[in-house]
């Protein structure tokens, strides 16, 4: 603000590592006049405080949210839909911001200048504020999905491996919310339904380009 830069935005996402779900992602201009108390990096705050934050952001600031759905993942990887995620949730906020502040080491595709910052959502007001915006989000979301698709617990693990949702992924196998190519997902997959046709086709891809490079 003091080079005259104006608006400012902070992104960041939720979900990049879970094995079921999307990743979601948030951009958020805070407004400097009406900045809410407490702001910090969602793993820092409790469900309940993040849940409070939330809504004092969204009351005050101008905020976007975008989802990379499991599909998308599955076809891009992982990094790729997040910074695509990303993208998209800052090119739909209400006002372009001139300089965009994002989480991590990768810029992203906006109109305006981009600065990647490592631990961003400890350091810049910004992104905590999208941390926390994302992560609600994605929360929010991962518990409609346990409605829909009951006996993985993704209302408590929120996607992530840990060793009841491997239980249950196991037990009855992946459903339509799973990421395809995550390994225990694949390995699931192939106990209850066989090889993936696009496995398939990789492993015949990477034979002929073996007899080639004998050739």
């Amino acid at each position: 603000m003091k080079k005259g830069i104006w608006p400012v935005a902070g992104c960041d996402e939720a979900g990049r590592g879970p094995l079921a779900g999307p990743v979601v992602a948030a951009a958020v201009i805070l407004d400097p006049k009406r900045i809410p108390k407490g702001i910090d990096d969602s793993k820092k705050l409790t469900r309940e405080r993040r849940e409070e934050i939330f809504e004092d952001i969204c009351a005050t600031a101008l905020v976007s949210v975008a989802i990379a759905p499991p599909s998308r993942i599955d076809r891009d990887n992982i990094l790729r839909a997040s910074l695509w995620a990303l993208a998209r949730a800052v090119n739909s906020l209400p006002e372009m911001p001139k300089h965009v502040f994002v989480d991590g080491r990768d810029k992203i595709a906006v109109r305006g200048e981009c600065a990647a910052v490592i631990g961003g959502d400890g350091i810049v007001l910004s992104i905590a504020a999208a941390s926390i915006v994302a992560k609600v989000s994605r929360d929010r979301l991962m518990c409609a999905l346990a409605r829909d698709c009951p006996g993985y617990g993704f209302e408590r693990h929120m996607g992530y491996g840990v060793p009841a949702h491997l239980e249950a992924l196991d037990r009855l196998g992946p459903s339509a919310h799973h990421r395809r190519f995550f390994a225990p997902v694949a390995a699931a997959r192939r106990k209850h339904h066989g090889p993936d046709p696009d496995e398939l086709l990789g492993d015949a891809q990477l034979s002929l380009d073996a007899l080639a490079a004998t050739a």
